[in-house]
């Protein structure tokens, strides 16, 4: 640590909370927790955690994440910095907001009931606690804007999926309906993804085939001078 130069400075407490999306049964949800300490026990809560002397604002992001998900290598973002000094009542704490985006097929649901958590659809939040319903707004309109920009809606899937389930996941963000023919054309005019000789046959005889996200194919494409668009 530095030395203290700043002797007659305020100090207070950072943390850091997580807005953790995950997607399944065409929906799109946020995993909330029973915050189990004062202020505000017992109510519904983001998961998030205190920054440490020692380490970044990612690091800490990261801890509470792998703390609540046992993932590594979860694609997040920074949202915002929130700084009301009344919005904790606890004490001055100023928190740093990130969005995560889960794989569920990959999340262990017994840690759910460790820390008596639940995935709940965006769109029937509960009252959260101190600021944390705003920092869910902005954090899915940060998400919706990334998502028309960069690839980054594949990260919710474990390596596959199919075009159906690529269709639910963007209307489930958006919540607007999309041209199921419009979708795939603009899709398929990037050229980024590869078919698999697999099909889903979960919701049809016919089945829908597996694709998966092409990170080489999608450089190109950009190096090319295109721009992803979804």
């Amino acid at each position: 640590m530095p030395a203290g130069f700043y002797p007659h400075d305020a100090k207070f407490l950072v943390a850091v909370d997580c807005i953790i999306f995950g997607f399944k049964n065409q929906e799109l949800s946020i995993l909330l927790t029973r915050r189990p300490v004062e202020p505000n026990k017992g109510e519904w809560s983001l998961m998030g955690g205190f920054m440490d002397e020692n380490e970044s604002l990612d690091k800490a992001a990261e801890k509470v994440l792998f703390r609540y998900t046992r993932q590594k290598g979860i694609y997040m973002e920074q949202v915002g910095a929130y700084g009301e000094v009344e919005r904790d009542p606890g004490d001055r704490v100023v928190s740093v907001a990130y969005y995560a985006l889960v794989r569920l097929e990959e999340f262990d649901t017994t840690l759910a009931s460790a820390f008596d958590a639940k995935w709940v659809n965006i769109h029937q939040l509960p009252r959260l606690v101190f600021d944390h319903n705003r920092m869910v707004d902005d954090a899915l309109q940060l998400l919706r804007f990334k998502v028309s920009l960069q690839p980054i809606i594949f990260e919710f899937f474990g390596g596959k999926f199919t075009l159906p389930s690529l269709q639910d996941l963007w209307e489930a963000i958006y919540q607007m309906p999309v041209d199921k023919r419009n979708f795939r054309k603009k899709i398929a005019a990037m050229g980024i993804l590869d078919r698999l000789e697999i099909k889903d046959k979960s919701s049809s005889k016919r089945g829908a085939f597996y694709y998966t996200f092409n990170r080489q194919k999608y450089d190109e494409f950009i190096a090319s001078g295109n721009r992803f668009s979804l």
